[in-house]
């Protein structure tokens, strides 16, 4: 269902609950608390939290506030007004830098100039957890000990004495950070983003303050007061390799995007990325090249690049790369249908250590990682609909593949110059010409992957090691335990290069342990809620489509660009509205459900609620059309629909209020809400 036909269920239903006298806790990012009638949907996501609500009579713009939900109104900490965006029909507030805990977000309404706590209302309490901070860029081998948390402490909070801008398309050319520039302490001050990281690459030999920059809206490369990277577009760089940055790149909300340029990350540490969409990018989406170390980029999402000259550049070149950057963790991103996904190490001699974990590469066609000389640990990623390969390891490269989930990929694992990367299905031989590489070497070490649906009609294999057939022409060494090493009388066909069994060695300190690894079996639902921008991000929202509109986004054998999807990227334009809320105005257009519904198939692409689904089955309300929502079968989805919906729904939560003591304990409680709220939850979810 679309989000604005939720938002209008959930008013209809908030009303129904006032009038019955029901009052549920929110369990999801749909809310079903009442608030005043105003609050549309809430939630809380990794280390932040958000409230978005409609017109309130009377109010000029809106203050936002936050605590934790056993505290006491006193802790109440205002949010910054950059942080409250208007939209076309709603209004938001997003708090970030939080810690993993329970939450309640105040909206206060300015009315006649002044804050009115009169006419204030708060959230239900929102669950924020935890970002993963796993992998080699947290490994205590790391040139920060550990720390790739940018402007951000382990714990979610931002560093002491942290400075934060925000950027946006109207101020990027003029937005402000004051750096420290002389011996002394004297300060100065720059203008414009990509100034601003000049200065910091000149004075980055003096001790700065952590930076965290937040992106709001969309900043396409016009908006920019310039760039330094001719290639890619703004660069990030220290005046010496792995250069404490204390810098953390953000997206605020469900809808930050850079588009038609990317990143230049060179002589970084302590260096973050994350929430925010790359569309339309130069030459690469991130290039981390030259001298890095304990970087972490994630929760991005990453679409088509420009044209380039070569064949293989149709889709854009690198959308995530890695080139002479060591201790880098590359996790939970959504990888819409790119082409050279991710290359790990180019000409690189000296050994660097990478980990990619709870990506999503969906419908990208290669290079998840391409790994030369480097060792690198890949867990529960998701690949789906791959075209061409999975993971390549060449030359003399390691990599680690363990409890990642491989659906309908072509080459779920590639060797260099062995194994499927030489055979021939047409003949049942094998040839000197690698698929996708002719380098020698490159071993994978194989660990509990699920493996469905390998794309043999288009000449597709894997070949994991026996001692048998597949003695020498094999595209991984499969154990049995993750902590089995892999013998050295086994090497590579071409090189005779042995796995250096470096996720065994403790001097290594991978950054993660056995206990981090979700089950394989639940990695396509884990990735698939939670990779890429909080809640999925906007581009369906935004553009008015779903994933079946997009032959890229579902035809799993062809690597061919899908024109409709990256016109749509390219013509992308945010839906927000203004940003600062006490001068917002307080009226937005009303919620209105749209007129034709096209909904994602919920076996592949729908995100996971916040909770888990309640035990109970779920029967959902009777519809006659073939669209999903059209209850009458009129072929679309009208306010018609709306009322029989909400009539099914509404006599649903009254049949569960009706008996309060749900749990069976005698008494009626909290845990009796949460069992209601659960039930609610997948009630309207499944709608």
């Amino acid at each position: 269902m679309k989000k604005s036909l939720k938002r209008v269920l959930s008013l209809f239903v908030s009303a129904a609950m006032l009038s019955s006298g029901i009052m549920l806790t929110n369990m999801s990012v749909l809310s079903v608390t009442a608030a005043g009638g105003y609050i549309l949907e809430q939630g809380g996501w990794f280390e932040s939290a958000y409230a978005e609500w409609t017109t309130v009579p009377n109010a000029q713009g809106f203050a936002a506030y936050v605590k934790e939900a056993g505290a006491n109104d006193s802790a109440y900490t205002r949010l910054d007004n950059e942080l409250i965006r208007k939209y076309a029909d709603h209004f938001r507030a997003d708090a970030v830098g939080l810690k993993a805990g329970e939450y309640v977000i105040k909206i206060v309404p300015v009315i006649n100039g002044a804050l009115s706590e009169a006419q204030a209302f708060t959230t239900g309490t929102l669950n924020v957890r935890a970002h993963q901070r796993k992998g080699f860029a947290f490994s205590k081998n790391s040139a920060t000990g550990g720390d790739a948390s940018g402007a951000y402490k382990p714990d979610g909070t931002l560093k002491d004495n942290a400075q934060v801008i925000y950027v946006t398309a109207d101020n990027a050319k003029t937005v402000t950070a004051e750096l420290v520039t002389k011996s002394d302490g004297s300060k100065s001050v720059f203008t414009g983003l990509q100034s601003i990281f000049d200065g910091m690459q000149s004075n980055t030999k003096f001790e700065q303050r952590p930076l965290d920059v937040r992106i709001i809206g969309t900043v396409s490369k016009d908006d920019l007061d310039h760039i330094s990277s001719s290639e890619e577009g703004l660069q990030v760089k220290g005046n010496k390799a792995h250069t404490d940055m204390k810098l953390t790149i953000e997206g605020i909300g469900e809808d930050a995007v850079i588009k038609d340029f990317g990143f230049l990350i060179r002589n970084c540490a302590d260096t973050e990325l994350r929430n925010f969409a790359i569309m339309n990018f130069m030459d690469d989406g991130v290039s981390m090249d030259t001298d890095n170390s304990s970087i972490w980029v994630h929760n991005l999402d990453l679409f088509y690049g420009k044209t380039g000259g070569d064949a293989d550049q149709a889709k854009g070149d690198g959308s995530l790369d890695a080139k002479k950057t060591d201790y880098v963790t590359i996790s939970y991103n959504h990888l819409w249908d790119g082409g050279k996904t991710s290359l790990c190490g180019m000409g690189d001699t000296v050994e660097a250590h990478l980990t990619y974990h709870h990506n999503w590469f969906d419908h990208s066609d290669s290079r998840h990682p391409r790994i030369r000389v480097h060792s690198v640990h890949i867990y529960n990623n998701y690949y789906l609909g791959v075209s061409k390969y999975g993971v390549g390891a060449a030359k003399n490269s390691n990599a680690f593949v363990e409890s990642n989930y491989f659906d309908e990929v072509k080459y779920p694992m590639l060797m260099s110059m062995q194994g499927s990367d030489v055979y021939k299905p047409s003949t049942g031989t094998y040839d000197d010409k690698g698929e996708f590489s002719s380098e020698e070497g490159g071993f994978i070490k194989a660990y509990n992957n699920v493996i469905n649906n390998i794309q043999t009609s288009k000449g597709g294999t894997y070949m994991p090691y026996d001692t048998g057939s597949h003695s020498v022409q094999f595209d991984s060494y499969e154990v049995s335990s993750r902590t089995q090493t892999v013998p050295s009388s086994v090497k590579t066909l071409v090189g005779s290069m042995a796995y250096n069994n470096f996720d065994t060695n403790s001097a290594y300190d991978l950054g993660v342990s056995a206990s981090d690894i979700d089950p394989v079996a639940d990695v396509p639902r884990i990735v698939m809620a939670d990779a890429g921008r909080m809640n999925g991000g906007d581009f369906f929202e935004s553009t008015g489509t779903s994933r079946s509109d997009y032959p890229g986004l579902t035809d799993a054998s062809s690597s061919a660009v899908d024109t409709k999807l990256k016109s749509a990227v390219e013509s992308y334009r945010s839906t927000l509205v203004s940003v600062g809320g006490t001068s917002a105005g307080g009226t937005v257009e009303p919620p209105k459900p749209t007129t034709t519904t096209k909904e994602t198939s919920t076996t592949t692409t729908t995100k996971a609620p916040v909770v888990e689904p309640s035990e109970e089955t779920t029967t959902k309300a009777p519809v006659g059309g073939s669209v999903k929502g059209d209850a009458d079968g009129s072929g679309i989805v009208d306010m018609e629909d709306v009322s029989h919906i909400l009539q099914y729904v509404v006599g649903k939560i009254k049949s569960v209020a009706g008996i309060a003591d749900v749990t069976g304990d005698g008494q009626v409680t909290g845990a009796d809400a949460y069992k209601i709220a659960r039930y609610v939850n997948k009630l309207i979810s499944s709608l």
